[in-house]
């Protein structure tokens, strides 16, 4: 399936860490680096303190060499080998929680020589709670950090939520809990206490670094155990778990009930469309709520589909029309937000062409399995069969069954700035597979709570990134060192105003704007260049 390479935030780091021309538009000269250390200790199993409420299992340690790491090919594909690693020590701890049933497994990295003194924690992907490639780990351990993440106790496929029922179909509460939130703080516990034992030394900070499930899980972190970590990197977070996994169902169920399965080809056809009448010089739609492109213009219109012409008919633009308004009740009233307008119609409303020939909207894939394992328990389910009403009904379920569990939209995050916590989150404009309004929503919370968004800027700061796609790549500029934006804030007080992006060849610069700013042509200069715009 197409679609899922999408969804695979764990290559964030590779490309934040890239070597060559974006790694030279990082000021990295303003990151003063802490003292190189090595370890004091062997690479041996040590005593462990168990998280509150926990108990650990086991704890085994393995030495690996420095040199060239390579991987199996994971449920996302092939993963490329990361060289010039140093030799370093992976402890995996084993923790289980008394009634749960479970048995987490936290993998600690920490390189046996050039430690910077600091652990960085590394979230997961869709229904992966961590780094379920490792290849984010070996990058950490090359940048000197001591790292770590958790599999919460689950199979690790980003794109398999079976564990979610136990043998006699009831939901697995204790593993659904550390999914949600009770893993990610072991892994604060037991990743910073290996690093003290192992080194001899606490570390002097500690980050989380996550996009997608990842960024969830950092919100979590801020607003549960606020005290874990000194800065968070949440990206594209799916603060609204509750309705997230149901409202981006809502393309197939449009397709389905209309009877009106649009091809790849003819969607592309009208993302370009409404790209060509709302984006800025640049090519970028960089604030796609206020797109007025009305997808009726097209209706009529005859293109070449799959060697094919085909005429766009007026229930094409409906449905369309439908998928980017977004969800609405049995009423007509709005439930979440949809697709931004300039986004691909291939990650959550990505059609496909079955053995017969016929066009199917099978629905995205994270969506479908929350719907057929924590609310219909019935892992067979032909989603394609849902009614608008039926979509109505499980959307409500869904938050009233889950969102104390697994949502992440809590604004007060006053014990995370008492305890001088630091969060930035970026986030795509063209974001095709988590809809962004959940986004600004809560942030629009946050900032009433503590008294407008200068305030809240002082320790939560948000970058919107124009034609971002969902975690990594996108049309435009992405940012090129995020987490070391973080480092400096954190460690040094200097609060990033933008984040310095740029294209895989460096050729396109561009700052991305704090929120609620955004990115203004200055009527002048090369479009491709940062120093052509300013934030506004």
């Amino acid at each position: 399936m197409a679609t899922v390479f999408w969804f695979a935030p764990l290559r964030v780091a590779a490309m934040r860490r890239r070597a060559g021309v974006i790694a030279a538009l990082v000021p990295l000269a303003l990151l003063v680096p802490l003292p190189a250390a090595a370890s004091t200790g062997t690479c041996a199993s040590l005593p462990v303190a168990a998280p509150a409420g926990a108990t650990v299992e086991s704890v085994t340690a393995v030495h690996r060499p420095g040199g060239t790491v390579t991987f199996p090919d994971g449920p996302l594909g092939p993963v490329p080998p990361v060289s010039d690693v140093p030799s370093y020590c992976e402890f995996t701890v084993t923790v289980s929680h008394p009634g749960a049933g479970d048995h987490v497994h936290t993998t600690v990295d920490l390189p046996d020589n050039g430690w910077n003194g600091r652990f960085e924690a590394l979230g997961g992907s869709a229904y992966a709670a961590g780094d379920f490639a490792g290849d984010s780990l070996v990058r950490a351990v090359k940048d000197g950090y001591a790292t770590g993440t958790t599999d919460a106790g689950l199979p690790g496929n980003p794109l398999d939520a079976s564990w979610g029922l136990k043998t006699d179909g009831t939901i697995d509460q204790g593993l659904l809990t550390d999914f949600a939130y009770r893993s990610e703080h072991d892994l604060a516990v037991v990743g910073k206490d290996v690093t003290a034992r192992f080194y001899g030394h606490a570390a002097s900070y500690s980050y989380w670094n996550g996009c997608s499930t990842g960024g969830r899980q950092g919100y979590a972190e801020a607003q549960r155990y606020p005290d874990d970590f000194d800065g968070i990197l949440a990206s594209a977070p799916a603060v609204h778990w509750g309705q997230f996994a149901v409202a981006t169902l809502w393309p197939a169920v449009v397709m389905n009930q209309e009877h009106d399965i649009l091809p790849s080809c003819e969607l592309d056809a009208f993302t370009k469309a409404a790209t060509d009448q709302c984006a800025g010089p640049d090519g970028l739609i960089d604030q796609p709520e206020l797109c007025g492109f009305d997808p009726r213009k097209l209706v009529g219109q005859r293109i070449t589909c799959d060697g094919k012409e085909i005429t766009i008919s007026a229930r094409d633009a409906d449905v369309v029309r439908k998928i980017w308004d977004g969800p609405t009740d049995e009423h007509g009233h709005r439930l979440w937000g949809g697709l931004p307008k300039g986004a691909s119609f291939a990650g959550i409303a990505g059609t496909q062409v079955a053995p017969d020939g016929s066009l199917t909207a099978p629905g995205f894939i994270v969506a479908a399995d929350w719907v057929q394992t924590f609310l219909l328990h019935q892992k067979t389910f032909d989603v394609s069969t849902i009614t608008y009403a039926r979509f109505a009904a499980l959307f409500r379920q869904s938050v009233a069954q889950y969102d104390n569990v697994i949502g992440t939209a809590d604004p007060d995050l006053s014990g995370f700035r008492a305890a001088g916590g630091k969060l930035i989150t970026t986030v795509g404009t063209a974001d095709q597979l988590i809809p962004t309004n959940g986004l600004f929503d809560y942030r629009r919370q946050v900032d009433r709570i503590f008294g407008g968004t200068q305030r809240v800027d002082a320790f939560y700061r948000l970058f919107v990134v124009p034609g971002g796609f969902h975690c990594v790549g996108g049309a435009g500029a992405l940012p090129t060192d995020p987490l070391g934006a973080l480092v400096n804030w954190v460690e040094h007080g200097k609060a990033p105003d933008t984040l310095p992006a740029a294209n895989a060849t460096g050729a396109v610069t561009r700052d991305i704007c704090r929120y609620p700013k955004v990115s203004r042509y200055l009527g002048h200069g090369d479009p491709a260049t940062a120093s052509s715009y300013r934030c506004v």
